[in-house]
């Protein structure tokens, strides 16, 4: 797959892609003859991978450090292991404050749909 049917399939522009490239995240793109990027299976596997952790909020630099353990063999899988364990308490410790964050929405709307209905008189803001 080319860089632009591969940008398009991911919704990522070309320059990310490359991006990633340069930083380590892709590595060994498979190239044509011709020496224009042809993305295979394995690749696409990467930037599902790459792309479901950025989504989440995980950052690039424990992105580019678990990259480079993986590459590294079997030898680093404790090392990896951490590094994912890591950052799964960094998103248990967001999805808590989003919850809290929810809840805050979620009263404030149904004290504007009380005040709306009529149901609600008195109002202050807190």
């Amino acid at each position: 797959m080319t860089i632009a049917q591969t940008a398009k399939k991911y919704n990522l522009t070309a320059d990310t892609l490359r991006y990633y490239e340069k930083i380590g995240l892709l590595t060994n793109v498979p190239r044509t003859y011709k020496g224009i990027r042809d993305y295979d299976e394995a690749t696409c596997r990467r930037i599902e991978f790459i792309k479901c952790m950025r989504n989440a909020g995980v950052e690039i630099e424990a992105l580019i450090e678990y990259i480079s353990l993986f590459e590294q063999g079997k030898e680093t899988v404790t090392a990896r292991k951490k590094v994912l364990e890591q950052q799964r308490e960094k998103l248990m410790e967001k999805q808590k404050s989003i919850s809290i964050t929810l809840e805050k929405l979620n009263y404030k709307i149904n004290l504007y749909d009380e005040i709306i209905s009529g149901k609600r008189k008195d109002f202050t803001e807190d």
